[in-house]
Protein backbone atom coordinates (compact mmCIF):
# COMPACT_ATOMS: atom_id res chain seq x y z
CA UNK A 1 0.00 0.00 0.00
CA UNK A 2 1.35 3.43 -0.93
CA UNK A 3 0.50 6.60 0.95
CA UNK A 4 -2.34 7.63 -1.39
CA UNK A 5 -4.01 4.23 -1.01
CA UNK A 6 -3.49 4.46 2.75
CA UNK A 7 -5.06 7.92 2.93
CA UNK A 8 -8.12 6.64 1.06
CA UNK A 9 -8.28 3.61 3.34
CA UNK A 10 -8.31 5.66 6.57
CA UNK A 11 -10.70 8.36 5.29
CA UNK A 12 -13.99 7.21 6.75
CA UNK A 13 -16.75 8.32 9.12
CA UNK A 14 -15.74 8.38 12.79
CA UNK A 15 -12.10 8.95 11.75
CA UNK A 16 -10.14 11.98 12.87
CA UNK A 17 -6.75 12.77 11.36
CA UNK A 18 -4.10 14.66 13.31
CA UNK A 19 -1.24 15.87 11.12
CA UNK A 20 1.98 17.30 12.54
CA UNK A 21 5.71 17.34 11.97
CA UNK A 22 7.56 15.29 14.56
CA UNK A 23 9.72 17.50 16.77
CA UNK A 24 12.79 16.38 18.65
CA UNK A 25 10.66 16.38 21.81
CA UNK A 26 8.23 13.97 20.14
CA UNK A 27 10.92 11.48 19.19
CA UNK A 28 13.32 9.82 21.61
CA UNK A 29 16.09 12.38 21.44
CA UNK A 30 15.68 13.18 25.14
CA UNK A 31 15.50 9.54 26.19
CA UNK A 32 12.46 10.29 28.33
CA UNK A 33 9.97 7.49 28.96
CA UNK A 34 7.30 10.10 28.23
CA UNK A 35 8.52 10.66 24.67
CA UNK A 36 5.75 10.62 22.09
CA UNK A 37 3.75 12.97 19.87
CA UNK A 38 2.42 16.09 21.54
CA UNK A 39 -1.32 16.68 21.08
CA UNK A 40 -3.04 19.92 22.22
CA UNK A 41 -5.47 19.38 25.09
CA UNK A 42 -8.54 20.45 23.12
CA UNK A 43 -7.64 18.03 20.35
CA UNK A 44 -6.95 15.26 22.86
CA UNK A 45 -10.39 15.74 24.44
CA UNK A 46 -11.98 15.69 20.99
CA UNK A 47 -10.29 12.38 20.24
CA UNK A 48 -10.77 10.90 23.71
CA UNK A 49 -13.59 12.75 25.52
CA UNK A 50 -13.30 10.57 28.65
CA UNK A 51 -9.86 12.06 29.35
CA UNK A 52 -11.38 15.42 30.24
CA UNK A 53 -11.32 14.72 33.98
CA UNK A 54 -9.47 17.63 35.63
CA UNK A 55 -10.12 16.20 39.12
CA UNK A 56 -7.97 13.15 38.26
CA UNK A 57 -4.21 13.52 38.05
CA UNK A 58 -2.76 12.53 34.66
CA UNK A 59 -5.80 10.60 33.36
CA UNK A 60 -5.08 8.20 30.53
CA UNK A 61 -6.46 5.37 28.45
CA UNK A 62 -4.95 2.66 26.26
CA UNK A 63 -5.65 1.86 22.63
CA UNK A 64 -4.08 -0.05 19.74
CA UNK A 65 -1.72 1.98 17.55
CA UNK A 66 -0.23 0.70 14.29
CA UNK A 67 2.44 2.45 12.23
CA UNK A 68 2.01 1.50 8.57
CA UNK A 69 4.28 2.24 5.66
CA UNK A 70 7.42 0.61 7.00
CA UNK A 71 8.87 -2.69 5.76
CA UNK A 72 6.87 -4.36 8.53
CA UNK A 73 4.05 -2.59 10.35
CA UNK A 74 4.60 -1.83 14.02
CA UNK A 75 1.73 -2.30 16.47
CA UNK A 76 1.70 -1.45 20.15
CA UNK A 77 -0.73 -0.85 22.99
CA UNK A 78 -0.28 2.91 23.28
CA UNK A 79 -1.57 5.30 25.92
CA UNK A 80 -3.23 8.69 25.51
CA UNK A 81 -2.53 10.76 28.60
CA UNK A 82 -3.38 14.23 29.81
CA UNK A 83 -0.44 15.35 31.94
CA UNK A 84 -2.20 17.81 34.24
CA UNK A 85 -0.04 17.95 37.37
CA UNK A 86 0.02 21.72 36.90
CA UNK A 87 -3.52 21.53 38.30
CA UNK A 88 -2.48 19.25 41.18
CA UNK A 89 -0.03 20.98 43.46
CA UNK A 90 2.63 22.04 40.95
CA UNK A 91 1.37 25.27 39.36
CA UNK A 92 4.83 26.60 38.46
CA UNK A 93 6.79 23.65 37.10
CA UNK A 94 3.98 21.24 36.26
CA UNK A 95 2.68 20.14 32.89
CA UNK A 96 -0.69 20.65 31.27
CA UNK A 97 -0.47 18.89 27.91
CA UNK A 98 -1.57 15.80 26.02
CA UNK A 99 0.75 13.13 24.64
CA UNK A 100 0.69 9.67 23.12
CA UNK A 101 3.08 7.41 25.07
CA UNK A 102 3.98 3.71 25.45
CA UNK A 103 4.87 3.46 21.79
CA UNK A 104 7.19 0.51 22.08
CA UNK A 105 10.52 2.17 22.77
CA UNK A 106 13.30 2.40 20.21
CA UNK A 107 11.54 -0.06 17.89
CA UNK A 108 8.76 2.45 17.19
CA UNK A 109 9.16 4.58 14.05
CA UNK A 110 7.42 7.39 15.96
CA UNK A 111 10.38 7.46 18.38
CA UNK A 112 13.10 7.11 15.73
CA UNK A 113 15.22 10.26 15.97
CA UNK A 114 15.88 9.99 12.22
CA UNK A 115 12.20 10.82 11.71
CA UNK A 116 12.59 14.17 13.48
CA UNK A 117 11.02 16.76 11.21
CA UNK A 118 8.97 14.21 9.26
CA UNK A 119 5.28 14.77 8.59
CA UNK A 120 3.19 12.21 10.48
CA UNK A 121 -0.47 11.45 9.86
CA UNK A 122 -2.23 9.92 12.87
CA UNK A 123 -5.64 8.58 11.83
CA UNK A 124 -7.71 7.97 14.97
CA UNK A 125 -10.79 5.77 14.98
CA UNK A 126 -13.26 7.01 17.57
CA UNK A 127 -14.50 4.51 20.10
CA UNK A 128 -18.03 3.22 19.49
CA UNK A 129 -20.09 0.62 21.38
CA UNK A 130 -18.32 -2.67 20.85
CA UNK A 131 -15.38 -1.07 19.00
CA UNK A 132 -12.55 0.44 21.08
CA UNK A 133 -10.53 3.44 19.94
CA UNK A 134 -7.55 2.75 17.70
CA UNK A 135 -5.04 4.65 15.60
CA UNK A 136 -3.14 4.06 12.38
CA UNK A 137 -0.08 6.13 11.55
CA UNK A 138 1.88 6.97 8.43
CA UNK A 139 5.27 8.74 8.65
CA UNK A 140 5.95 10.44 5.34
CA UNK A 141 9.03 10.46 3.19
CA UNK A 142 9.95 13.68 1.38
CA UNK A 143 7.91 12.71 -1.71
CA UNK A 144 4.99 11.52 0.40
CA UNK A 145 4.91 14.83 2.25
CA UNK A 146 4.19 16.59 -1.04
CA UNK A 147 1.32 14.20 -1.76
CA UNK A 148 -0.25 14.68 1.68
CA UNK A 149 0.18 18.45 1.68
CA UNK A 150 -1.23 18.51 -1.85
CA UNK A 151 -4.49 17.25 -0.36
CA UNK A 152 -4.67 19.33 2.81
CA UNK A 153 -2.21 22.18 2.47
CA UNK A 154 1.14 22.79 4.20
CA UNK A 155 1.78 21.59 7.75
CA UNK A 156 4.56 23.67 9.27
CA UNK A 157 6.85 23.04 12.27
CA UNK A 158 5.09 23.72 15.54
CA UNK A 159 1.68 23.76 13.81
CA UNK A 160 -0.87 20.98 13.38
CA UNK A 161 -3.89 20.20 11.27
CA UNK A 162 -7.05 18.37 12.32
CA UNK A 163 -9.29 16.67 9.76
CA UNK A 164 -12.56 15.37 11.20
CA UNK A 165 -14.69 13.33 8.80
CA UNK A 166 -17.77 13.74 10.99
CA UNK A 167 -17.56 17.40 11.99
CA UNK A 168 -16.28 20.58 10.37
CA UNK A 169 -12.97 21.87 11.64
CA UNK A 170 -13.44 24.07 14.68
CA UNK A 171 -12.03 27.56 14.78
CA UNK A 172 -10.21 28.14 18.09
CA UNK A 173 -12.48 29.77 20.67
CA UNK A 174 -9.72 32.17 21.74
CA UNK A 175 -8.30 34.03 18.76
CA UNK A 176 -5.16 36.11 18.80
CA UNK A 177 -5.30 39.87 18.16
CA UNK A 178 -4.01 39.05 14.68
CA UNK A 179 -7.24 37.25 13.78
CA UNK A 180 -9.04 39.90 11.76
CA UNK A 181 -12.74 40.38 12.28
CA UNK A 182 -14.71 41.07 9.07
CA UNK A 183 -14.79 44.83 9.78
CA UNK A 184 -11.01 44.86 10.26
CA UNK A 185 -10.23 43.34 6.85
CA UNK A 186 -9.30 45.94 4.20
CA UNK A 187 -12.19 46.09 1.75
CA UNK A 188 -9.93 45.55 -1.23
CA UNK A 189 -8.75 42.23 0.17
CA UNK A 190 -12.23 40.75 -0.02
CA UNK A 191 -12.48 41.59 -3.72
CA UNK A 192 -8.89 40.72 -4.67
CA UNK A 193 -6.82 38.43 -2.47
CA UNK A 194 -3.74 40.31 -1.17
CA UNK A 195 -0.19 39.34 -2.02
CA UNK A 196 2.11 37.77 0.54
CA UNK A 197 3.93 41.09 0.90
CA UNK A 198 0.65 42.86 1.74
CA UNK A 199 -0.27 40.33 4.43
CA UNK A 200 3.20 40.57 5.95
CA UNK A 201 2.96 44.38 6.04
CA UNK A 202 -0.27 43.93 7.99
CA UNK A 203 1.54 41.56 10.39
CA UNK A 204 4.26 44.17 10.90
CA UNK A 205 1.57 46.77 11.59
CA UNK A 206 0.10 44.52 14.30
CA UNK A 207 3.52 43.44 15.59
CA UNK A 208 5.60 46.60 15.03
CA UNK A 209 9.33 47.05 15.49
CA UNK A 210 10.20 47.04 19.18
CA UNK A 211 13.10 46.16 21.44
CA UNK A 212 12.71 42.42 20.91
CA UNK A 213 15.42 40.42 19.18
CA UNK A 214 15.25 39.69 15.43
CA UNK A 215 14.66 36.05 16.36
CA UNK A 216 11.58 36.75 18.47
CA UNK A 217 10.22 39.25 15.94
CA UNK A 218 10.52 36.69 13.17
CA UNK A 219 8.65 34.01 15.12
CA UNK A 220 5.91 36.27 16.47
CA UNK A 221 5.23 37.97 13.16
CA UNK A 222 5.06 34.70 11.30
CA UNK A 223 2.45 33.45 13.77
CA UNK A 224 0.58 36.71 13.34
CA UNK A 225 0.72 36.48 9.55
CA UNK A 226 -0.68 32.94 9.67
CA UNK A 227 -3.61 34.14 11.80
CA UNK A 228 -4.27 37.00 9.38
CA UNK A 229 -4.20 34.56 6.48
CA UNK A 230 -6.59 32.14 8.19
CA UNK A 231 -9.04 34.86 9.17
CA UNK A 232 -9.06 36.25 5.65
CA UNK A 233 -9.47 32.79 4.17
CA UNK A 234 -12.49 32.16 6.38
CA UNK A 235 -14.04 35.53 5.51
CA UNK A 236 -13.61 34.93 1.76
CA UNK A 237 -14.20 31.20 1.40
CA UNK A 238 -16.72 30.29 4.10
CA UNK A 239 -19.61 32.19 2.44
CA UNK A 240 -18.80 30.43 -0.83
CA UNK A 241 -18.89 27.04 0.84
CA UNK A 242 -22.12 27.85 2.65
CA UNK A 243 -23.82 28.86 -0.62
CA UNK A 244 -22.95 25.47 -2.08
CA UNK A 245 -21.88 24.42 -5.56
CA UNK A 246 -23.77 23.66 -8.75
CA UNK A 247 -21.67 20.60 -9.58
CA UNK A 248 -18.77 18.52 -8.32
CA UNK A 249 -16.24 20.08 -10.69
CA UNK A 250 -16.97 23.56 -9.32
CA UNK A 251 -16.31 22.28 -5.81
CA UNK A 252 -13.03 20.61 -6.86
CA UNK A 253 -11.83 23.73 -8.64
CA UNK A 254 -12.54 25.90 -5.61
CA UNK A 255 -10.82 23.45 -3.27
CA UNK A 256 -7.74 23.37 -5.51
CA UNK A 257 -7.63 27.17 -5.55
CA UNK A 258 -7.64 27.23 -1.74
CA UNK A 259 -4.90 24.59 -1.49
CA UNK A 260 -2.70 26.31 -4.06
CA UNK A 261 -3.08 29.62 -2.23
CA UNK A 262 -2.02 27.94 1.01
CA UNK A 263 1.03 26.38 -0.64
CA UNK A 264 2.00 29.67 -2.25
CA UNK A 265 1.75 31.49 1.06
CA UNK A 266 3.80 28.85 2.86
CA UNK A 267 6.49 28.77 0.19
CA UNK A 268 7.33 32.48 0.33
CA UNK A 269 6.30 33.52 3.83
CA UNK A 270 9.49 32.85 5.76
CA UNK A 271 11.90 34.45 3.31
CA UNK A 272 9.73 37.58 3.08
CA UNK A 273 9.75 37.84 6.87
CA UNK A 274 13.55 37.50 6.88
CA UNK A 275 13.76 40.24 4.23
CA UNK A 276 11.64 42.53 6.43
CA UNK A 277 13.87 41.91 9.46
CA UNK A 278 17.01 42.60 7.41
CA UNK A 279 15.62 45.97 6.36
CA UNK A 280 14.70 46.80 9.96
CA UNK A 281 18.22 45.89 11.06
CA UNK A 282 19.66 48.48 8.62
CA UNK A 283 20.74 46.06 5.91
CA UNK A 284 20.01 47.83 2.62
CA UNK A 285 18.89 45.69 -0.29
CA UNK A 286 21.34 45.96 -3.18
CA UNK A 287 24.11 47.26 -0.92
CA UNK A 288 24.29 44.96 2.11
CA UNK A 289 22.38 42.04 0.59
CA UNK A 290 20.76 40.79 -2.61
CA UNK A 291 17.50 38.85 -2.65
CA UNK A 292 17.07 36.04 -5.19
CA UNK A 293 20.31 37.00 -6.97
CA UNK A 294 21.74 34.83 -9.76
CA UNK A 295 24.88 32.76 -9.25
CA UNK A 296 26.28 29.90 -11.37
CA UNK A 297 24.01 28.16 -13.91
CA UNK A 298 21.17 30.51 -13.07
CA UNK A 299 20.94 29.33 -9.45
CA UNK A 300 19.15 31.72 -7.10
CA UNK A 301 20.07 31.53 -3.40
CA UNK A 302 17.55 33.32 -1.22
CA UNK A 303 20.04 35.88 0.11
CA UNK A 304 23.59 36.83 -0.89
CA UNK A 305 25.82 39.06 1.24
CA UNK A 306 27.02 41.69 0.68
CA UNK A 307 25.40 41.66 -2.80
CA UNK A 308 25.27 40.06 -6.23
CA UNK A 309 27.91 42.36 -7.74
CA UNK A 310 30.42 41.46 -5.03
CA UNK A 311 29.76 37.77 -5.61
CA UNK A 312 30.53 38.04 -9.33
CA UNK A 313 33.58 40.25 -8.78
CA UNK A 314 36.61 37.90 -8.83
CA UNK A 315 38.65 40.48 -6.89
CA UNK A 316 36.21 40.59 -3.96
CA UNK A 317 37.54 38.33 -1.15
CA UNK A 318 35.64 35.04 -1.03
CA UNK A 319 35.94 34.83 2.75
CA UNK A 320 33.77 37.97 3.04
CA UNK A 321 30.90 36.43 1.07
CA UNK A 322 27.93 34.76 2.75
CA UNK A 323 24.73 33.15 1.56
CA UNK A 324 21.58 32.39 3.52
CA UNK A 325 19.05 29.85 2.32
CA UNK A 326 15.60 29.88 3.94
CA UNK A 327 13.58 26.68 4.33
CA UNK A 328 10.75 26.13 6.79
CA UNK A 329 11.84 22.50 7.19
CA UNK A 330 15.30 21.18 6.38
CA UNK A 331 14.82 17.40 6.51
CA UNK A 332 16.15 16.23 3.10
CA UNK A 333 15.63 19.73 1.67
CA UNK A 334 19.02 20.97 2.89
CA UNK A 335 20.77 19.18 0.04
CA UNK A 336 19.10 21.52 -2.44
CA UNK A 337 21.30 24.43 -1.36
CA UNK A 338 24.72 22.79 -1.76
CA UNK A 339 25.39 24.09 -5.28
CA UNK A 340 23.61 27.44 -5.05
CA UNK A 341 26.79 29.54 -4.60
CA UNK A 342 30.06 27.84 -5.56
CA UNK A 343 32.26 30.66 -4.23
CA UNK A 344 30.88 30.22 -0.72
CA UNK A 345 31.96 26.93 0.91
CA UNK A 346 29.85 27.35 4.07
CA UNK A 347 26.13 27.55 3.33
CA UNK A 348 24.01 29.11 6.05
CA UNK A 349 20.50 27.70 6.24
CA UNK A 350 17.72 29.32 8.27
CA UNK A 351 15.00 26.87 9.29
CA UNK A 352 12.11 26.58 11.73
CA UNK A 353 12.35 22.78 11.97
CA UNK A 354 12.12 21.65 15.58
CA UNK A 355 15.28 19.61 15.87
CA UNK A 356 17.33 17.26 13.69
CA UNK A 357 18.91 13.94 14.56
CA UNK A 358 22.63 13.91 15.48
CA UNK A 359 23.39 11.78 12.41
CA UNK A 360 21.62 14.14 10.05
CA UNK A 361 23.26 17.14 11.68
CA UNK A 362 26.72 15.60 11.22
CA UNK A 363 25.92 14.95 7.56
CA UNK A 364 24.84 18.57 7.09
CA UNK A 365 27.89 19.91 8.91
CA UNK A 366 30.25 17.71 6.90
CA UNK A 367 28.66 19.05 3.70
CA UNK A 368 29.37 22.63 4.82
CA UNK A 369 25.87 23.60 5.99
CA UNK A 370 25.59 25.82 9.07
CA UNK A 371 22.16 26.00 10.67
CA UNK A 372 20.56 29.32 11.62
CA UNK A 373 17.58 28.72 13.91
CA UNK A 374 15.54 31.44 15.67
CA UNK A 375 16.46 31.27 19.34
CA UNK A 376 12.90 30.43 20.58
CA UNK A 377 13.27 27.15 18.64
CA UNK A 378 16.72 26.28 20.05
CA UNK A 379 15.23 24.36 22.96
CA UNK A 380 14.00 21.73 20.49
CA UNK A 381 17.61 20.80 19.66
CA UNK A 382 19.87 18.53 21.65
CA UNK A 383 22.63 20.13 23.70
CA UNK A 384 25.36 18.80 21.41
CA UNK A 385 23.75 20.56 18.42
CA UNK A 386 22.48 23.62 20.26
CA UNK A 387 26.04 24.65 21.06
CA UNK A 388 26.86 24.97 17.36
CA UNK A 389 23.76 26.43 15.70
CA UNK A 390 23.36 30.16 15.27
CA UNK A 391 20.42 32.38 16.06
CA UNK A 392 19.33 34.98 13.52
CA UNK A 393 20.81 37.72 15.73
CA UNK A 394 24.14 35.83 15.80
CA UNK A 395 24.18 35.55 12.02
CA UNK A 396 23.45 39.27 11.57
CA UNK A 397 26.25 40.13 13.98
CA UNK A 398 28.62 37.99 11.93
CA UNK A 399 27.56 39.88 8.80
CA UNK A 400 28.24 43.19 10.50
CA UNK A 401 31.83 42.15 11.27
CA UNK A 402 32.41 41.68 7.54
Amino acid sequence: MDVEQWLDDVAAPSRVWYLKRLSANDTQRSGSHQAGPYIPRDVMFRLFPTLNRPSDENPGLCFDLTVDGTSASHTTRARAVWYNNKLHGNPQGGRNEGRITRLGGASSPLLDIENTGALAVLAFQRATPGNPAQCRVWICSRVEEDLVEGRWGPVEPGEWLLVDFDLPAKVPASRSPCWLQPDDIPSGWLANYPTGEEIIRKAVELRPLDESSPDSRLIERRKCEFEIFRSLEEAVELPVVQRGFEDLMSFIQRANTILQRRKSRSGLSLELHVKTVLNEENFDEGHHYSYQAKTEQGKRPDFLFPNENAYHDPVFPGDRLRMLAVKTTCRDRWRQILNEANRIPTKHLLTLQEGVSPEQYREMRDAGVRLVVPTPVHRAYGNEIRREILGLHDFLQELRTL
